[in-house]
């Protein structure tokens, strides 16, 4: 299930699907179309527009009376003049139209200088699944190889679920997110994608990815740009606080899903490699993490620490005014080394109110003031 069929399960009144070649040429010829439409819509709840035909089917039944008229305008990045039209309704008659709006870049948008609707719209990310929404479906190993997008999640054979990772890799992040570069230098893209999966998790050296990849500094900076428009790749900045000296500056990239990392790096997909079994949890904790900021829980962020003498903690979180430092043990043990990196961070902070350990282990422990929490109870632990 991805972001379209969510929305259309609301049951909206009109559905414009730009992914269609013939309502994108209706549109975009016309983009006028669309006021003309709503226009005509009667003022009595429950009114159903007429939907283009090549979309007619893939309008649901509604189950229920609204209102107001409801739009959904699927892809709209496609057609960006659209949302002028989108600003006149809400600002002209803000009761009568509600408006959902999906798009997979905002790069797009904002490339052509598209009305983005500031101060009108609620902006929510569609992610991969959550521990809390897999629920009793959880099951590590397979998280750690296959990822949690939910259509390959859902799939029962293990063999379909690695091929659909390969096929979406192939086509849709080296077709689609190349052409949404406007790339030039296929190969060079292509290679630094791979490098990109090869790093993630780790601190981001721009100038060793550009040279192994054998581009310029600036185009791989708009390359890893992209990653992140298109939601493909995350960073996890350098926590700083009020003394920088002495601190690892640069932030860690992530890749927004481990299937996708893993088939982007041709690693086995039945199974989780051994000697990236700490690598993977630390990308778990780093996604039941970055997948809450904003939404689920907006008054947190999210950074890493590490200084140039090599202390570190893997992740540290800003709640408010209180700071969390976590780290990641792929290890059915926890010792008194985990406790290095806590009072590195502790000397340069008072702020620092939870140490947590996520390891493998079956049972909570607790070693002096670091509490040591298996991940099912960590992330047990956090909002959602």
């Amino acid at each position: 299930m991805g972001k379209s069929t969510l929305l259309a399960a609301l049951g909206p009144d009109l559905v414009v699907n730009l992914a269609d070649p013939g309502v994108f040429r209706d549109y975009v010829a016309q983009p006028e179309r669309l006021s003309r439409e709503l226009a005509a819509a009667p003022r009595e709840p429950g009114w159903r527009v007429p939907a283009p035909a090549a979309s007619q089917s893939e309008r649901p039944s509604s189950g229920g009376r609204m209102s107001s008229t409801t739009v959904f305008l699927d892809e709209v990045q496609r057609v960006p003049a659209l949302l002028d039209a989108v600003q006149v309704l809400l600002d002209q008659r803000p009761p009568r139209f509600r408006f959902l709006l999906s798009g997979s870049s905002a790069r797009k948008l904002r490339r052509g200088q598209a009305n983005l609707l500031p101060g009108r719209i609620h902006v929510h990310y569609m992610h991969p699944l959550l521990f809390a929404e897999l629920g009793s479906d959880f099951d590590l190993d397979r998280v750690l190889a296959h990822g949690s997008l939910p259509g390959v999640y859902s799939e029962t054979d293990e063999a379909t679920r690695a091929l659909d990772l390969r096929s979406y890799v192939d086509t849709y992040l080296r077709a689609e997110i190349q052409a949404e570069a406007l790339v030039r230098d296929i190969g060079g893209f292509s290679r630094l994608l791979d490098l990109a999966a090869a790093a993630s998790g780790r601190i981001l050296n721009l100038h060793s990815l550009c040279k192994d990849a054998g581009i310029a500094y600036e185009t791989a900076r708009r390359y890893v740009d992209v990653l992140e428009d298109t939601l493909v790749a995350f960073r996890v900045p350098a926590w700083s606080g009020s003394d920088r000296s002495s601190l690892v500056r640069h932030g860690k990239l992530f890749l927004f899903d481990l299937g996708v990392r893993n088939a982007l790096l041709r690693r086995p997909l039945d199974r989780p490699l051994d000697d990236e079994r700490g690598l993977l949890l630390e990308h778990l904790v780093a996604y039941e993490l970055h997948r809450r900021l904003g939404t689920l829980w907006p008054e947190a962020a999210l950074y890493h620490y590490r200084t140039r003498h090599g202390a570190e903690v893997d992740f540290v979180l800003e709640v408010g005014r209180e700071l969390w430092g976590i780290e990641v043990k792929a290890s059915r043990r926890a010792d008194r080394s985990v406790l290095r990196g806590f009072r590195s961070l502790a000397q340069r902070t008072g702020r620092l109110k939870r140490r947590i350990v996520v390891y493998l282990g079956d049972r909570p422990q607790r070693i002096e003031d670091v509490e040591v929490l298996p991940f099912e109870e960590f992330a047990g632990l956090l909002p959602g």
